[in-house]
């Protein structure tokens, strides 16, 4: 098949158009979405492939990052902060003592509410962890569980932005875009950073969470679909076998290339892209078939339970992607309709209960598979959400919004398991003593994958944009 090579009668946009079919919609997709990228410096060399693998700026304790987002704020008094006094205190006024609550619905002299759980400790770290986990309790000793921290919104969307850029404003680089900006991939065949959403719907704060802000474009997470086609698209049209479509992805790079200027890094990004793209349609079915996985990974992860099932696909596929070099997964719990969110303002008990059924087994499958495989040492598992909920009641059995106390916890590359980190007040209404910001997170996490969080810059507006801006405090207890 031959092509016209006259520019002035045919257009890189006309022929993306006609062509893109079957290149792999995941790859194309933040290409047609915005048609240009940021600039990604000063000096960018010509044609660099912006997602190969980059060294980190000192010795890396993690490769990789699956980031579990619950999304609504689960209650830090229901899962991993044990509140013995809040629970004698149940129906009682909040003492003054403890100041005012910082909510969004809760009304002065509410009564407290202890929790509808009880807590055990647990693995010989001896840990307490509630009833709601009896398979993540079993973990506990690979855990590093942060309860002292807080953010600066008791809104959902503008919290959830701060957790995943750093940021209460939208349109900022969220946290995979920027670890694949300063690391690369692994992966030649896979988008570098994948993000899977619940079927019911997206979180409140949407793509924004995931997005690349003014970073380039082939920085912002790949959404995968749920069901049985994860990626759509990955076939080539019945009309079009695979040497022809090589021949039109050529043809268009030749294109590209005719148009490359030194130091155009967009065109440049958007050349490895269609590189990727139909590198994907070889590569990606494999990925994304959890069919050869064996019976027992599959009850491991509660694929045979219809409780489980859901989110336990996408974990074992998280597994799958970091196994095959994806250096992001960001994995959410919630999204859609509040019923299936983590945002339990009418009933805490019923809430928990359908969200921890639903996550539980899955979340504890990730983590013991990624060990049994020898590759938890090398990845990060993040789990946490936007914020927690108040030691008052909302409506009688609800807990409402509360920013300035929750739990988080990590596993796995170059965390020390079996402990915690700091505290709530007697009734976890706020954290005491060291206190822990998303910037904190942030810094933390880039410590372990190898990034020095002031060395990690995009300038941007004539500024040296940070994820931490000017800098967060790195929890150094939990290095390994």
């Amino acid at each position: 098949m031959k092509f016209r090579e006259d520019s002035e009668h045919s257009s890189r946009r006309d022929f993306l158009m006609r062509s893109a079919n079957g290149f792999g919609a995941m790859a194309l997709s933040s290409l047609l979405a915005r048609d240009a990228f940021a600039s990604m410096g000063e000096k960018p060399q010509k044609s660099v492939n912006p997602l190969a693998p980059k060294p980190p700026h000192f010795p890396a304790r993690a490769k990789s990052v699956i980031f579990l987002f619950m999304v609504g704020g689960p209650s830090h008094l229901e899962t991993f902060d044990p509140k013995p006094a809040l629970d004698r205190l149940h129906g009682q006024k909040m003492p003054p003592s403890f100041g005012e609550v910082k909510s969004q619905f809760v009304k002065a002299g509410t009564p407290l509410m202890g929790s509808a759980w009880k807590f055990r400790k647990y693995g010989q770290s001896g840990i307490e962890v509630s009833d709601l986990y009896p398979h993540l309790a079993g973990c506990v000793d690979d855990l590093a569980i942060i309860r002292s921290c807080y953010t600066d919104s008791f809104v959902h969307a503008p919290a959830m932005y701060q957790m995943m850029s750093g940021r209460i404003l939208a349109a900022h680089p969220s946290l995979g875009s920027w670890v694949t900006y300063g690391l690369g991939s692994e992966s030649e065949n896979l988008p570098a950073y994948c993000v899977m959403t619940q079927p019911q719907g997206l979180p409140e704060g949407g793509s924004p969470m995931w997005g690349a802000g003014y970073l380039p474009a082939i920085h912002q997470g790949t959404v995968l679909r749920n069901g049985s086609k994860p990626i759509l698209h990955l076939d080539p049209p019945k009309e079009i076998g695979q040497n022809q479509q090589r021949q039109m992805l050529d043809y268009l790079n030749r294109m590209n290339s005719m148009n490359l200027k030194e130091g155009d890094s967009e065109l440049s990004a958007r050349i490895s892209s269609y590189d990727l793209a139909w590198r994907m349609q070889q590569h990606a079915p494999e990925a994304v078939d959890l069919g050869k996985e064996s019976k027992a990974t599959r009850t491991l992860y509660g694929l045979d339970d219809p409780d489980t099932a859901e989110f336990g696909t996408r974990c074992l596929l998280a597994r799958r992607l970091v196994e095959r070099g994806v250096r992001f997964v960001l994995l959410f719990s919630g999204g859609g309709p509040v019923s299936v969110q983590w945002d339990a303002h009418d009933n805490v008990k019923s809430n928990h209960e359908q969200m921890c059924r639903w996550t539980d087994k899955p979340v504890a499958a990730l983590i013991k598979d990624l060990k049994g495989r020898g590759l938890l040492d090398s990845t990060l598992v993040i789990w946490g959400s936007e914020f927690g909920r108040t030691p008052v009641s909302e409506n009688g059995k609800g807990r409402d919004h509360n920013p300035t106390a929750f739990s988080m916890w990590m596993a796995g590359g170059g965390v020390k398991g079996g402990q915690v980190i700091g505290q709530t007040d007697e009734i976890g209404v706020k954290t005491v003593g060291e206190r822990y910001h998303p910037r904190d997170i942030h810094a933390t996490m880039l410590q372990l994958l190898g990034l020095d969080q002031m060395s990690l810059t995009f300038l941007h507006n004539g500024r040296n944009e940070r994820l931490t801006d000017f800098g967060g405090r790195v929890i150094e207890s939990v290095f390994s």
